[in-house]
């Protein structure tokens, strides 16, 4: 039985701030293409993979722009364009009366941005991921850090990248198979 090409060397870490300390000496090694797991949000964590900043607030913002104006459009072509009723002498656009539409679909808009963007920028649904097949994972959704270095990156070797992972005193070293 021949084994499966590798996607990647993981080391497992007991504590969060160890898998920081990793993480951020595999990024001054040079390491590039690496990703780390834990049970829980790891304050300096982004940091240490460097990490680009996150673009969900631009797409929060393009959700409440466009439901704000959506909001808006919609109201004044109802009440100005389309079917206009002078009612006690108040101007058609009566902006007004519109606020409290515009506000709910700006905050409705936004929040549906927020959840989709969320979902499209963590590339889920995610059925499979070869990380899934070092047998200690499971234990990243409860009480482990993982730090793996991928193979795709230009300085990944085998050899040098386990070597180099033994350094930062993992609690284990494991291949990940693609």
């Amino acid at each position: 039985m021949s084994k499966l090409p590798l996607y990647g060397v993981m080391a497992e870490f007991a504590a969060p701030e160890r898998l920081v300390a990793a993480a951020a000496a595999a990024r001054a090694r040079g390491y590039r293409a690496m990703d780390a797991y834990a049970p829980f949000p790891v304050e300096g964590l982004g940091e240490a993979l460097g990490l680009p900043p996150s673009r969900m607030p631009s797409i929060i913002l393009l959700g409440g722009v466009a439901g704000a104006l959506g909001g808006y459009g919609l109201q004044y072509w109802a009440m100005v364009a389309s079917y206009p009723i002078n009612t006690g002498g108040r101007p058609l656009n009566s902006w007004p009366a519109f606020v409290p539409v515009t506000f709910e679909l700006t905050i409705l808009c936004a929040a549906l941005f927020a959840v989709f963007g969320m979902i499209l920028l963590n590339g889920l649904p995610m059925p499979y991921h070869p990380v899934f097949n070092v047998p200690r994972f499971s234990l990243a959704s409860r009480s482990r850090f993982f730090l793996c270095l991928e193979a795709r990156d230009p300085l990944f070797q085998v050899e040098e990248s386990r070597r180099f992972l033994g350094e930062l005193a993992p609690e284990g070293i494991y291949d990940v198979e693609a």
